[in-house]
This record gives C-alpha cells, sequence and structure tokens, in this order.
C-alpha cells in the first residue's frame, strides 16, 4: 500500500458515462478515492450506498469521491443506476490505478489463493499528495470514518 506523505500516482480511467477522468482533474480539490473487488457484492455495495448516504456532507466539505473496481463501464452504470450512487465510479480492468495504488493483493478464503483488490481508501489533499491511508476498511464504516476525520481537521 502506499504511504500518507506520498505523491498520489496520476490515472486516467473510463466514467460510468463512458469519458476519461484523471486524479489531476481534481488538483486544487481534496478527493477520496477508494478501491474495492466488485459491483453488486454485499459488501461492495453497503460501502458504495454510505458513500452515496453521506454525498452531500463530503459536497459540503468541498471533497470529491471516487471509486475504482475492475469492473467494466457496463456494469458501474448498471450498479449506479440500481442504487442511485451519485459519485464518479471507474472501470480500471487493466489494472492501471489498482497496481498503481498497490491495492492488487494475493487473498486467501477458504483455503483457496487468489488475487484480488484489498478494499482501499486514500485521501489525496489538494497537492496531489496522500494525506491519509485506510487499509482493509469495514464496508459498513468506512465513509463515516473518513467524514469524521475531515471534521476532526476543520474543527
Amino acid at each position: 500500500m502506499l504511504e500518507a506523505g506520498t505523491k498520489a500516482p496520476d490515472f486516467t480511467l473510463t466514467d460510468k458515462k463512458g469519458q476519461s477522468v484523471s486524479l489531476s482533474d481534481f488538483s486544487g480539490q481534496k478527493v477520496v478515492v477508494y478501491f474495492y473487488p466488485k459491483d453488486n457484492t454485499p459488501g461492495c455495495t453497503r460501502q458504495a450506498c454510505a458513500f452515496a448516504s453521506d454525498f452531500g456532507k463530503y459536497g459540503e466539505m468541498g471533497v470529491n469521491v471516487i471509486g475504482i473496481s475492475r469492473d467494466t463501464v457496463q456494469s458501474h452504470v448498471r450498479f449506479a443506476e440500481k442504487y442511485s450512487l451519485p459519485f464518479i465510479l471507474l472501470s480500471d480492468p487493466e489494472l492501471d490505478a489498482i497496481k498503481k495504488y498497490d491495492v492488487w493483493k494475493e487473498k486467501k478464503l477458504y483455503g483457496k489463493v487468489s488475487f484480488g483488490v484489498v478494499r482501499t481508501t486514500y485521501l489525496i489533499d489538494e497537492n496531489g499528495i496522500i494525506e491519509k491511508v485506510w487499509k482493509n476498511v469495514k464496508p459498513d464504516t468506512n465513509s463515516q470514518d473518513i467524514i469524521g476525520y475531515l471534521e476532526g481537521i476543520r474543527g
């Protein structure tokens, strides 16, 4: 995983509208970039819905939210429509950003070893520096943990 204090690697990926989005598009703004394993799975759905519920709060704080997974653009469209997700979802089937952010890891489940995305969230500051990293996050509390952190540094 990348550590706080390091420069956030830039990336350009396709969003649910088929448009290219780069991290550098958000220069001068805080950005939450969260990596998750797969659309429409229980944990990922709970995590996305929590970000959606808190989206207004992020807007009030001037913070952008970007979710990234290996899923296709079409999968993101269905996922966003089904759960009314208002934030950016980016498709990374080639693992470009996923590998740059070091979240593609060996995983073990019931004795079976495979590779996949480890649920990780990065807060990137206005200068493109990683401000905070949440590793192996819990889908149900990730968004509130970030808001609590942001409110703490504002307060």
